[in-house]
């Protein structure tokens, strides 16, 4: 099975410092590609993905206050319902959403929204998407193929994003690799980073806030 290809407006990744803000602007029935002209400064993203591929752990390692999360261990039951074989070692599982905060600069804060992986809980990603203005897609190369409903879905919204490919040490791949088992267009950004990890978290981040305000140019073009 393949996904097919599709058109994506053009984006490019130019990190920029972080800095401080406070503002909690509603951005519920703003256009991602009106960002960049509108006096606002806090921003709805989700970090969506396949089972097991850092969501939860990319939330917490990034934000600035302490992160909410909807953990429940893993019943047996639970267990056979997922293709568990390459995160073994994982006990628990989001039920709902992680949530956490972070700056980005004088102009930017983010309220990142983690949603859950497992397919029995997909029902509640329509609620998560309201309102959001971009995401991140979080890909294990052991299983890139668990990232197409998440891409499908996105798509479906008409919603900007990002591609951050998490380092778990599993089978390297090109980039052009990578696309072509996503069906990417050349200007989606892919990034990769470890979600361990702050600073690569952070980064992530500011690369879909780059490509929002790209978006924003383009549309002005």
């Amino acid at each position: 099975m393949t996904r097919g290809t599709r058109a994506v407006p053009p984006a490019r990744l130019h990190p920029t410092p972080a800095g401080t803000t406070t503002d909690t602007t509603d951005t519920t029935d703003i256009d991602a590609t009106d960002i960049d002209v509108l006096d606002f400064n806090a921003l709805k993203i989700v970090v969506v993905g396949g089972f097991g591929v850092g969501k939860t752990t990319m939330v917490r390692s990034v934000s600035e206050i302490r992160p909410l999360h909807t953990e429940e261990v893993m019943s047996h039951a639970g267990r056979s319902l997922e293709n568990t074989s390459r995160v073994s070692g994982k006990s628990a599982t989001t039920v709902a959403f992680d949530f956490g905060r972070i700056t980005i600069d004088e102009r930017t804060i983010l309220y990142l929204f983690g949603a859950p992986g497992q397919d029995r809980f997909w029902f509640l990603w329509e609620r998560l998407l309201s309102g959001t203005i971009g995401a991140v897609v979080l890909v294990d190369t052991r299983s890139l193929t668990d990232a197409w409903y998440a891409l499908d879905r996105l798509e479906h919204h008409g919603m900007p994003y990002i591609v951050a490919v998490n380092d778990f040490g599993g089978p390297l791949h090109s980039d052009e690799q990578i696309r072509a088992a996503l069906a990417l267009a050349p200007d989606v950004p892919l990034v990769e980073f470890d979600a361990r990890d702050h600073s690569s978290s952070k980064f992530v981040l500011i690369a879909l806030v780059e490509h929002l305000h790209e978006l924003s140019l383009h549309k002005k073009d």
